[in-house]
């Protein structure tokens, strides 16, 4: 395969499942807030903060309202991790490699972008959570027309790649914030609004209901952590993530599983195993936030192997 075709379909699907994050995000703040007693101003912050670009929003935006942080993360065009550029950047990606995906993934791309694009057209009038609510559901729909309608080939693999590494890279950003920013005051831990913010979290990742069937009904942060960090089989569980990530790195590598050729089978083939054996008594006894930073920095890592292994063209050399 070309590399000009696997990098467009990896970055494709970290585009759209990075769209559907923030969509996430922001609908999930907005709901929590109506549960909250009071309307701190203080839980739009961490949003910021989640996606790493508080410099950029503090430069352009100033104060972090719920106005500012909203039109930041979805309509601005100049930002470009805001849903209308990820999606703008997906439909590039899409439009590159048009005879490899499937016409129903082409279409399905177009009418996500003209979604998005004429909403940031008038963002005034926008009701914001069904349009957040839109976001996700055209992120599922493309998910799933690419799954039923292109052969799991070596392109295939390449869009899985890049969805579940920016889906576990996501769910381990929002857990952060969570335990150091989201709670309003340390009084205020263990009580119904400390509850709320964690259930919050776990709405954030469509995993409530999930959470409550697997039998732990408590809603505690280590049990939270631990379902959203360590659980095998949730499909937005970061160890879920990272063992699909894999198998659909073998698949295109055809190395067999259990060992390695190149740097990237190495290092996720580590970090993978890590999770494997680790508890969240370990977890916490490290630090979360010492441990998701860690674990950030080895999903970038990782990232930048798969871009050094498969996407880089080697200069031809003189002889």
């Amino acid at each position: 395969m070309l590399s000009r075709v696997a990098d467009a379909v990896y970055w494709l699907n970290r585009y759209i499942e990075r769209a559907e994050n923030i969509a996430r995000f922001v609908d999930v703040n907005l709901n929590m807030l109506l549960d909250l007693p009071t309307n701190p101003g203080g839980q739009w912050e961490p949003l910021v903060l989640t996606t790493g670009d508080l410099p950029f929003f503090q430069e352009h935006y100033g104060a972090p309202t719920a106005d500012n942080v909203i039109h930041f993360l979805t309509f601005d065009a100049s930002y470009p991790n805001s849903i209308v550029s990820c999606i703008r950047a997906a439909r590039e990606n899409a439009t590159s490699i048009r005879e490899v995906i499937s016409s129903e993934m082409w279409q399905q791309v177009n009418a996500f972008y003209t979604l998005v694009r004429e909403a940031a057209q008038a963002p005034e009038q926008v009701e914001i959570a069904r349009f957040l609510e839109r976001v996700k559901q055209a992120s599922h729909l493309f998910a799933g027309v690419m799954d039923s309608t292109m052969s799991h080939n070596e392109a295939w693999h390449f869009g899985q790649m890049g969805r579940l590494l920016e889906r576990a890279d996501k769910t381990s950003r929002i857990l952060d914030v969570k335990y150091y920013l989201l709670l309003p005051s340390v009084e205020d831990v263990g009580s119904p609004i400390d509850e709320l913010g964690w259930i919050a979290l776990l709405k954030s990742a469509s995993a409530y209901e999930m959470y409550r069937k697997r039998g732990l009904h408590r809603i505690t942060p280590a049990g939270v952590a631990e379902f959203l960090i360590l659980d095998a089989e949730f499909p937005r569980a970061i160890r879920f993530c990272l063992l699909q990530v894999e198998k659909s790195l073998y698949k295109i590598t055809g190395t067999p599983l259990g060992s390695w050729h190149n740097r990237v089978e190495r290092h996720l083939g580590r970090l993978r195993s890590q999770l494997d054996y680790l508890t969240i008594e370990e977890i916490i006894r490290q630090g979360m936030h010492e441990f998701l930073d860690s674990l950030q920095q080895h999903m970038n890592e990782v990232d930048a192997e798969i871009f050094q292994t498969f996407f880089t063209l080697e200069p031809i050399k003189a002889r």
